[in-house]
C-alpha cells in the first residue's frame, strides 16, 4: 500500500496554527507587547484565542478597541510589523504541537501518505515555528501566506503546497479548522477535515465539512476514508 500511495501522489495537507500547533498563547503575547509598548498593559486574555487565529492585524484592532482608541486601518498596518517582530521573538515559548500530531503524522507516512503545510502565516514565520518545534522535517513543502500573491482560500496556495511535496491535487485532502480551510477545500474540489479541538472547538461542526477530527490518533484512517471516495 506504501508504494502504491507514493505512485498515485496521495497527500495530506495541514493548516498550521490552530491545526498543527496552538499558537494562540504567543500570538496573543506578541499583540501585547504592543499595547504594553503604548503604556496600555495587556489588554488581550486567553479568551481572545479565536481572534489570534484570525492574524495580527484582527488581535490589534480587538485591542484597540479595548482600550477606547479609534485607529484607522493604516494604523493598525503602523503596529503590524512591530507585532510581527515581537512574535517572531518569541515564537515557541508557549506553543506546542496538538497531542498526538508527531505520531499521526509518522503514521501516514508509514502508510504512504505525503504531507505538506498550506498557511496563511508568512512562510518565514511558518518555517522558524516548525523549526523550534522540531516538527519542519515531517513535511514535503510549506507554502505561506507570501509564497505567491494569493493566500487561502485561494486555491493556487493550496495547488503549489500538493504538488511541491510531490501530490496530486485529485489525491489530496485538507486538515484545517477554520472556515478559510473549508472555502480552500471547495475551490480545490476536494475533501476537508476540521478539527474540533481547535480554537472554535466543536462549533466547527456548523461548517458541515466532509469530515471532523477529534483526535489526531483517528487521522490516519480518516484520511484513508475521505480518499477512498475520490
Amino acid at each position: 500500500m506504501t508504494d502504491i500511495r507514493k505512485a498515485t501522489g496521495d497527500c495530506v495537507v495541514f493548516d498550521l496554527d490552530g491545526t498543527l500547533v496552538d499558537t494562540s498563547a504567543d500570538l496573543l503575547a506578541a499583540a501585547n507587547a504592543c499595547f504594553s509598548a503604548m503604556g496600555q498593559g495587556s489588554p488581550l486574555t486567553s479568551a481572545d484565542s479565536l481572534t489570534a487565529f484570525h492574524g495580527g492585524r484582527a488581535m490589534l484592532r480587538l485591542g484597540f478597541s479595548r482600550i477606547g482608541e479609534l485607529v484607522d486601518e493604516p494604523g493598525i498596518d503602523r503596529w503590524y510589523p512591530e507585532l510581527l517582530r515581537h512574535y517572531r521573538e518569541a515564537i515557541a515559548v508557549h506553543s506546542r504541537p496538538y497531542p498526538g500530531t508527531v505520531e499521526a503524522i509518522s503514521a501516514l507516512h508509514d502508510l504512504g501518505y505525503i504531507t505538506t503545510v498550506c498557511t496563511n502565516k508568512p512562510a518565514a514565520l511558518a518555517e522558524a515555528l516548525l523549526r523550534e518545534l522540531g516538527i519542519r522535517d515531517l513535511f514535503a513543502a510549506l507554502v505561506g501566506a507570501d509564497t505567491l500573491p494569493t493566500r487561502k482560500p485561494d486555491v493556487a496556495p493550496y495547488r503549489l503546497a500538493v504538488e511541491s511535496a510531490g501530490g496530486r491535487m485529485a489525491r489530496s485532502v485538507l486538515i484545517g479548522d477554520t472556515e478559510t480551510d473549508l472555502l480552500t477545500g471547495r475551490a480545490a474540489g476536494v475533501p476537508v477535515a476540521l478539527v474540533t479541538f481547535g480554537p472554535e472547538g466543536e462549533g466547527i461542526a456548523r461548517l458541515q465539512p466532509e469530515a471532523l477530527l477529534a483526535r489526531y490518533e483517528d487521522l490516519p484512517d480518516l484520511a484513508t476514508r475521505l480518499l477512498a471516495r475520490s
